[in-house]
């Protein structure tokens, strides 16, 4: 783990703390990989069937 130093407003020497770690990247799907030439895609999690559906404005909705 990494530290990093924080100096303080009174003028005391700076302490040491541990650093907060980094967010891990987030993963990016393009819309149209997932949904290819339909208009709708049934996404299964955790035993529930979800609807990915888009709209004729080319918004998405996730429904249950």
């Amino acid at each position: 783990m990494t530290s990093t130093l924080a100096l303080q407003t009174n003028g005391s020497a700076p302490v040491k703390r541990p650093a907060t770690p980094a967010a891990p990247a987030q993963r990016r799907v393009d819309s149209r990989l997932l949904l290819r030439e339909s208009r709708e895609l049934v996404i299964e999690h955790l035993g529930q069937e979800y609807r990915l559906r888009r709209t004729r404005n080319d918004k998405l909705i996730l429904t249950k």
